[in-house]
Order: C-alpha cells, then sequence, then structure tokens
C-alpha cells in the first residue's frame, strides 16, 4: 500500500526522473532542430519552382490575347464576347493578329523564323494551333406540348450522355466529323459543365492568309449552331530567354440559356527543369527532402509497432501521417511529370505542322504545385506547435539545474498546448475543474501502471486520496465559515480509514529510516 501512495507524491526516484526528463526534452529539441532543416528544405522547393518572369509572361499574353480589340467602334475582346457574331469577329481579328508575327514593327522580315511565328519577337509559337467543338444532340430534352407547334428541337445541357457524336455540314474535313477522346487526357472543368476531350477538330495553318480563308469558310457554312456548347482554343509557347513553356486555353461555352461565357487558363512552367547551376541546387534539395520523407516514415513505422492502436489516438500523430501521404503524393506527381515531359517533349517538338499538346504536362505540373502548397502549410502548422513546445525548454532547463522538479511532462506541455489552441479559436469547450482533476487523475494511474505498479495498489491509492479531498475540502474550505461542523457516521468511517493508511505509510516510511540508520551507524564504525 504505501508503494501504491508514493506514484501520488513523486513516483519514480527524483534521480532517475531527472535524467530521464532531460534526455526527454534533449530529444525533442533535437527533432526540432532536425524538422526546422526539413521545413526550410520543403520552402526552397516550393518557391524554387516560381519566379516572377512567370508572372509576366502570363501578364503580357493575357493582355495581347484577351484584351486586344476588335478594330472599329464595336470594341470587341475576347472577355467582351456575348455571341456568335462577336466569337467570329474575335476568331478573324485579335486572335489572327495575335499568333501571326511575321514582320518587325517596321514591317521588315524578321530573320531566321525556321516556319514559326514569334510571338511579342521572342516566344516561339510551338507547331501550330487546335480548334476543337463539343456539341450535343437533338432531342436530349423535351419540349413542352403548348410550345412544339413554335419549336420543335431542344438541346439540353453538355454531359458525356448527351454528346452528339455524329458528323454534321459538310462532312468532309476533320472539322465536321467527329474525334473520339484521347483517355488519358484530362477533363476540363467549365461553367456549365465537364468537357472531356475529342470533338469537332481544325488545326490552323503556318500561313496567316489560309487560316483567315479557314475562318470564313466556317461561319458561311455554319459550324457553329444550336447544338454547340463549347470551343477550346489551344496553343503553346516557348520563351527561351527565360526557359518558360506558356500553354494557352482560351474558352468559349455556349450555354443551353443563349449567349456565350468565356474564360480562360495561362499555365508558365518550367518543363525543362536542370538547366542552369541552381537548377542543379534545387535537384539536390529534391534528393534531400527524399532522405527526410524515408527517415520520418521509419520513425512513424517504429512508433505504431510501439503503441499499436493507442498511435491512432493522437491528434498529432494525425498530422504526421497526413504530411507524409502528402509528401508521397509530391513525390509521386514530380516524378511523373519528369518521366512524361522526358518521353513525351521530343515527340512535340518534332513536328511543326501538328498541334503540340503541352497542356498535358501543364496540367499534371499544376498539380503538382498545388499538392506542395498543401504540404507546406500543414508543415507550417506542425512547426508552430514544436515552437510552442521549444519555447518552454529553457525554463525546464532551469527547474532541473535548481533540482526542482517541474509541474509537467513533455507529453502533458504538448497536449496542454493542443488544447489551449482549441480553446483560444473555440473549436472546444472549456475545461471545467471537475474535468482536470479527473484527467489528471487519469494520468497518474497511467503513469503508475507504465512503472510496474499493479491495479490493485493504484484503485487502493486512488480511494485514499479520494477520502483526502473530500475530508479536506470540508474542514479545512475557506468557503464554510461556522466552527461547529457535525461529522456523520460516514465521514467518521473515511476518516478512520484515512488514518490508518496513514499509520501504515508511517510505519512503512519509518522502516525504511531505520534500516538506512542502521547502514550509517554500521559505516561509521
Amino acid at each position: 500500500m504505501a508503494e501504491a501512495t508514493r506514484w501520488h507524491l513523486g513516483g519514480t526516484p527524483k534521480h532517475k526522473l531527472h535524467y530521464r526528463r532531460e534526455v526527454e526534452m534533449r530529444t525533442t529539441l533535437q527533432e526540432s532542430l532536425l524538422y526546422l532543416i526539413f521545413l526550410i528544405n520543403l520552402c526552397i522547393l516550393t518557391f524554387g519552382m516560381v519566379n516572377p518572369h512567370m508572372y509576366y509572361l502570363n501578364k503580357v499574353m493575357s493582355s495581347l490575347f484577351l484584351d486586344t480589340s476588335v478594330h472599329g467602334e464595336e470594341r470587341i475582346n475576347f472577355k467582351s464576347i456575348r455571341s456568335i457574331t462577336d466569337f467570329w469577329k474575335f476568331m478573324e481579328g485579335p486572335l489572327l493578329e495575335g499568333l501571326y508575327w511575321d514582320s518587325w514593327y517596321n514591317n521588315k522580315n524578321l530573320y531566321d523564323l525556321k516556319n514559326s511565328s514569334r510571338i511579342y519577337y521572342e516566344n516561339i509559337l510551338l507547331g501550330v494551333p487546335r480548334v476543337r467543338q463539343l456539341k450535343v444532340r437533338n432531342n436530349t430534352c423535351k419540349v413542352h406540348s403548348s410550345f412544339q407547334s413554335l419549336m420543335n428541337e431542344c438541346y439540353d445541357k453538355y454531359t458525356s450522355e448527351n454528346e452528339d457524336l455524329s458528323d454534321f455540314g459538310l462532312k468532309y474535313d476533320t472539322e465536321w466529323k467527329y474525334s473520339a477522346p484521347i483517355i488519358n487526357s484530362p477533363w476540363h472543368w467549365g461553367f456549365t459543365g465537364v468537357y472531356r476531350n475529342g470533338g469537332y477538330i481544325f488545326t490552323l495553318s503556318k500561313s496567316k492568309s489560309e487560316t483567315l480563308d479557314k475562318f470564313i469558310n466556317l461561319r458561311m457554312n455554319s459550324w457553329i449552331t444550336r447544338s454547340t456548347r463549347v470551343i477550346f482554343i489551344d496553343f503553346s509557347l516557348y520563351n527561351a530567354n527565360v526557359n518558360l513553356f506558356c500553354i494557352i486555353r482560351l474558352v468559349a461555352e455556349f450555354p443551353a440559356t443563349g449567349g456565350i461565357l468565356t474564360s480562360w487558363q495561362f499555365y508558365s512552367v518550367k518543363l525543362l527543369r536542370y538547366v542552369s547551376y541552381y537548377d542543379y541546387f534545387i535537384a539536390s534539395c529534391e534528393i534531400t527532402f527524399c532522405i527526410f520523407l524515408i527517415v520520418f516514415t521509419t520513425q512513424e513505422v517504429l512508433k505504431i509497432k510501439e503503441f499499436k492502436s493507442a498511435y491512432f489516438k493522437s491528434s498529432w500523430n494525425w498530422l504526421e501521417l497526413l504530411l507524409l501521404v502528402l509528401c508521397f503524393v509530391a513525390v509521386f506527381l514530380n516524378s511523373y511529370c519528369n518521366i512524361q515531359t522526358f518521353l513525351l517533349l521530343g515527340q512535340l517538338l518534332k513536328s511543326t505542322e501538328k498541334y503540340s499538346d503541352f497542356y498535358f504536362l501543364a496540367h499534371w505540373h499544376i498539380y503538382y504545385n498545388n499538392i506542395i502548397a498543401i504540404t507546406i502549410f500543414f508543415a507550417w502548422i506542425k512547426n508552430m506547435f514544436l515552437a510552442i513546445i521549444n519555447d518552454t525548454y529553457s525554463e525546464v532547463k532551469a527547474d532541473y539545474s535548481i533540482g526542482r522538479r517541474p509541474d509537467f511532462e513533455l507529453g502533458k506541455m504538448i497536449k496542454k498546448s493542443y488544447h489551449n489552441a482549441l480553446e483560444k479559436l473555440k473549436l472546444k469547450k472549456p475545461e471545467t475543474d471537475e474535468d482536470k482533476k479527473s484527467r489528471k487523475s487519469r494520468d497518474l494511474a497511467e503513469q503508475a501502471r507504465r512503472e510496474g505498479f499493479d491495479e490493485k495498489e493504484i484503485q487502493s491509492a486512488e480511494q485514499m486520496k479520494k477520502w483526502k479531498e473530500r475530508l479536506e475540502k470540508k474542514y479545512y474550505s475557506t468557503e464554510i465559515q461556522d466552527d461547529y461542523q457535525p461529522v456523520t457516521q460516514q465521514e467518521f468511517r473515511d476518516l478512520f480509514l484515512y488514518a490508518v493508511e496513514l499509520e501504515k505509510e508511517l510505519h512503512y516510511v519509518s522502516l525504511k529510516l531505520n534500516r538506512v540508520m542502521r547502514k550509517v551507524s554500521a559505516l561509521q564504525y
């Protein structure tokens, strides 16, 4: 019983407790420094993928293709398109002028064109642009009987089930014949639908005049009809000065309500990754990131083996697992992008007379950028909790240096900081005094089990602690002013049992003291 009471009063011997907690705090500080290095490495990877040239390249291209207006009084640009007539004016005006740069500002021919356009004289048009249309079938919706005499055709919104797969119009070229979608190509999420690849496709010519004739022919033969639901204009550029690819997609949606909704995507990405010395430095950071990932994964696996199901009861551990999963996804996407770039880039650059589909590569690079951004967000959340722990390290070390036992352990400190943060964010109700006492009792009992006390000793010690608290609350409380406080039969019994337990404890301490005194006396003689 005396042994059971001892864990309420201090637990293991003081010098062992001092050493164990000092090692625990030192280990935590080392892990924090290691994690800080990992976080710095992750930041270098994240911000090393972007540079100001990406912003400026997107800006000048969007200004050229979105803000340039049709010559005349109407001032129609891509953003202001509202009808089919506006759309064709844009195609035959700003789009045509923006894609074909074959002379200087003084009308002299550009040098060394090599059968390619130089947009703004610095950006090479890769391959030829592509225009793609998706349509829906007639009778995909039902006209009310009261209006069937006025309108007998009905075209619903776009879905893959409603898509029209039949040839139409002149039926003698690719723009009038349906092309099946490519399986691994990404779908496009628009305002009024999610659009897959394929459709009615044609590519533009290397000649500006031939392209203009193509547009006029399509307009005169009604290539755009009531069943048209979306038109994509895709092309890609490369700027050798800054080693960046700019993948551009202009989208015009034709909703079932009528009118046109325009949207656009400008992706400046670095597909040729390792060119300069700085690029090789980023590559070394990527290798370091993988090494950290292996180390952290090994640590978590060992923790799971040690604590088993108890490991998953901690929200801190779930944050660790989330970070590991995000890191593995980021590594996978980065590897996939590099492999696909290596396999496809040469093929896309070989033929200058065909459309070069760099949108697929840009799409996966954007996914990688998003995943790495989410990863660094959660990594900084974890870093904030580690900062809270490290701020108190010096205070704890000062307690140990003067031999004073701190009132908290590392695990409790982490848990308390976590609960305080949740309470400040109003994600958890504040604990009452009773809740704190109950939690403290459970923590002490758990510590006693770890130190080898059996359940009978723990239960006896807990009962004794309850007697003590109940008696102290009644007979030593400052809230009660009366000197006369009657004692009930149950209270007398509790007081008697408490006195018996104290006597046992006193007897145990006396025996230990006598044993020590005999040893001291023997040493003197």
